[in-house]
């Protein structure tokens, strides 16, 4: 079974990359820990939208629970996305192998995003030139151009190699052993990394009077699956439910400021 990947394809996917760790922005830094997003441009690029954000969300689940002390994660969720989905679109395999496969290219990512911070220690001292100069033009290079300079040079090459050359090999690799076996056992750990996941993002909200909620939206999600209601309407009820609760917990959560002022007033 051949396998392949256009250059294009890996060259999109790699500056895209390149452009979500650059953290340009709160926005491109939310990106960075979203390997849903990752999935949906993966999917775009190589025309399978719906089996990448299937898988996106099966990584998505793992990371729910990865916090980033000072901006460092334990494991880049970008860069996993970006190697794993393609991988498993490939090679046909399902998203709980691809979660096995994004693993521990994800812990090598990070390797990359120290490399990076360490490039940027040189710009603090042109940074700290600059502002003492008054130097506008200099501080907007230092924090934005330069940044996104060294992100380039260090994601692009290497995102790019990984799937032209190593995502195929790895692609046609596992689909010929599937029919063996070979992956089941990574599948089924693949599968139960998603609860770990979503076990630490209740162990770290810590807080015993939610647990309610997610034990209803678990049995919820039971319940209609044969009325095929779609995420939307889930949605839609938990905003609803949400709103509810914290009226509840806080009457004057809606109230504007001048009738809290009214109100502390006696209503005058």
């Amino acid at each position: 079974m051949e396998v392949h990947i256009q250059v294009w394809q890996s060259l999109v996917i790699a500056l895209w990359v390149a452009l979500v760790q650059g953290r340009l922005s709160l926005f491109t830094l939310q990106l960075r820990y979203s390997p849903l997003m990752t999935s949906l441009v993966v999917g775009i690029v190589l025309g399978d939208i719906t089996k990448a954000i299937m898988i996106g969300a099966a990584l998505q689940a793992i990371y729910f629970g990865t916090l980033g002390p000072g901006g460092n994660s334990p494991s880049e969720p970008a860069v996993a996305a970006a190697i794993a989905v393609p991988i498993a679109l490939l090679s046909g395999q399902s998203a709980a192998s691809a979660v096995a496969v994004a693993l521990p290219v994800g812990i090598l990512g990070t390797y990359l995003y120290q490399g990076r911070q360490f490039f940027n220690t040189y710009l603090m001292k042109y940074t700290d030139r600059c502002a003492a100069c008054g130097d506008d033009k200099g501080m907007t290079r230092s924090i934005i151009v330069y940044p996104l300079l060294i992100s380039v040079l260090l994601y692009v090459p290497v995102v790019f190699t990984a799937l032209q050359f190593g995502a195929p090999i790895i692609a046609q690799f596992i689909a010929s052993s599937a029919t063996k076996g070979a992956f089941h056992v990574l599948g089924v750990v693949g599968g139960g990394l998603a609860a770990t996941g979503i076990a630490a993002a209740i162990y770290v909200i810590g807080k015993k009077s939610y647990i309610l909620f997610f034990v209803m939206a678990f049995f919820m999600a039971i319940v209609f699956k044969s009325l095929n209601i779609n995420m939307i309407v889930f949605v839609i009820f938990a905003v609803g439910i949400a709103v509810t609760f914290e009226m509840g917990q806080n009457p004057g959560l809606f109230k504007s400021n001048a009738a809290i002022a009214r109100s502390k007033r006696g209503g005058k």
